[in-house]
């Protein structure tokens, strides 16, 4: 992972002291924030001998966030406790409430299992898992979730790693977990592993919305059409946003994904629809989706747009704040 020298090269234990230890929790244990993220660009360039897709995309993270809460245990092993809160906890969150395993098919699990693998760790660690962040969305639930908890479990486990050396680790559960090592606004290329930061982006603010239904990554990018001419775009839309040209960001953003987004799902082109009506300027899929987002110039923009696609029934709707650094890392 490229990524800023200080950061990467820092032991996570220095920098772990921004999230704290879990109030009311035991000595050793450790509460996490997992942000959800934005790809204000998502450029598919080509597919690779892998089988992945070479891309390029622009990632802010968001005020959205699941908590995990990191507790270690004598025994070895890992366990899992899952909730959910929020816009999709209670009753009014069922739509959103897709299937998050409790086992070693969740990101969490695999995550912690991997570095107790790499670090010869004998112990356990027992994790609870808020869900504040819809699944199969396109918005890096599980993918902030596996990183946040590579950093809090070096931390309980004494690991001293840099930041850097846990990335790597994250890189083989996903494609978009290095970038929530970045601690900011990053460019991400290759298959996702090649993080590039970048600083002074304006202030900005987003109403994200999702429907009722996911869909799978693997299958809009099975379908899509990769456009090797949208290379660059990322660094133009950061540019645009350094300069606070809110409006020339717009023009450039694009997501490659959103055609074959838009193909396998009716619901993904009513919400786009909606949002256009309701007020969003330039409205667009993130990630594979199904969830959509529109920047706003203000909070207050975002929160009336949000009432508005409430108003039409639409199960979840965050108006939510661009983080200047990632929730993971405070």
């Amino acid at each position: 992972m490229a990524s800023g020298v200080d950061a990467a090269s820092q032991p996570v234990q220095r920098r772990v002291g921004l999230w704290g230890s879990a109030p009311g929790e035991p000595p050793g244990a450790v509460l996490v924030h997992a942000p959800a993220k934005l790809n204000l660009t998502l450029s598919v360039l080509a597919r690779r001998p892998d089988r992945f897709h070479d891309l390029e995309s622009l990632m802010v993270a968001v005020s959205l966030q699941d908590t995990l809460i990191l507790r270690p245990t004598q025994a070895a092993g890992i366990r899992l406790g899952v909730r959910f809160g929020g816009r999709i906890g209670g009753t009014a969150g069922a739509a959103l409430r897709r299937d998050v395993p409790a086992d070693g098919r969740n990101l969490v699990v695999r995550a912690a299992e991997l570095l107790a693998a790499e670090a010869g760790v004998s112990g356990g660690l027992e994790i609870e898992l808020v869900k504040e962040i819809p699944s199969g969305a396109g918005l890096g639930g599980g993918s902030s979730d596996a990183a946040a908890v590579l950093r809090a479990a070096a931390v309980v486990w004494g690991v001293d790693w840099p930041i850097a050396r846990l990335a790597e680790l994250g890189a083989r559960l996903g494609s978009d977990v290095p970038w929530f090592f970045a601690d900011g606004p990053g460019i991400v290329s290759g298959r996702g592993e090649i993080v590039t930061p970048v600083a002074g982006l304006s202030a900005l603010h987003a109403v994200i919305a999702c429907p009722a239904t996911g869909l799978s990554t693997a299958l809009v990018y099975s379908q899509c059409r990769p456009e090797p001419e949208q290379l660059g775009s990322s660094a133009r839309v950061a540019a645009a946003l350094q300069a606070g040209d809110l409006r020339q960001a717009l023009k450039l953003m694009h997501n490659t994904l959103e055609v074959s987004a838009r193909e396998l799902s009716a619901e993904v082109t009513r919400l786009l629809d909606d949002m256009r009506v309701c007020g969003a300027v330039k409205p667009m899929l993130t990630g594979s989706g199904s969830a959509c987002f529109a920047l706003t110039g203000s909070a207050t923009e975002a929160r009336r747009i949000a009432a508005r696609l409430d108003g039409r029934g639409w199960p979840g709707v965050f108006a939510v704040r661009i983080r200047g650094g990632n929730a993971a890392a405070g």
